[in-house]
C-alpha cells in the first residue's frame, strides 16, 4: 500500500519522521537513555496529524490498513536508522571543534543530525557569552 502513494506523499511522509525525530532528540537533548520509541511514536503522530500535507492525501481505508501501518513501521525504522548512520560533514566538525575550544566544552556528536543540535547549542552558549 505505501509503495503505491504517489512519490511527492511519500516524500511528505518521510520529512515529517524525519523532522519528528530531530525535534524529539532535541527536546531530549539527544540522551539515548531517556529516548522512548513510544513517545516518539506519540509525538510523530500528534505532528502528522496536525502538520503534516500528506495526511488528507492518504485515503481513509489505507490509514486504517494494517498492511499500511507495518509498511509505514518499516519505513519508520528505515528513515531512523539513516539519520543515526549519517556521518557530520567535514564543515560541521570543523565549526564544532572551533567553538568547543572557545567554550572549553567536550560535546560528543556521532551523526550529521545529533552534530546540527550539538551546532546550535555551541552557538547559542557562545551568544549568551558575548551578550
Amino acid at each position: 500500500m505505501y509503495k503505491q502513494l504517489s512519490s511527492g506523499v511519500k516524500i511528505s511522509i518521510t520529512r515529517s519522521i524525519t523532522t519528528s525525530f530531530e525535534s524529539y532528540l532535541a527536546s531530549i537533548g539527544w540522551d539515548e537513555d531517556k529516548f522512548s520509541m513510544e513517545e516518539y511514536m506519540k509525538i510523530w503522530q500528534k505532528y502528522f496529524t496536525e502538520n503534516a500535507a500528506w495526511f488528507d492525501k492518504v485515503p481513509q481505508d489505507v490509514l486504517v490498513s494494517a498492511e499500511f501501518h507495518e509498511e509505514l513501521a518499516q519505513r519508520i525504522d528505515e528513515v531512523i536508522a539513516k539519520i543515526l548512520s549519517e556521518q557530520p560533514t567535514q564543515k560541521q566538525i570543523d565549526s564544532i571543534e572551533k567553538m568547543q575550544k572557545q567554550l572549553g566544552t567536550n560535546f560528543t556528536y556521532d551523526c550529521k543530525a545529533e552534530a546540527a543540535y550539538v551546532e546550535q547549542q555551541l552557538k547559542e552558549m557562545l551568544e549568551k557569552k558575548t551578550v
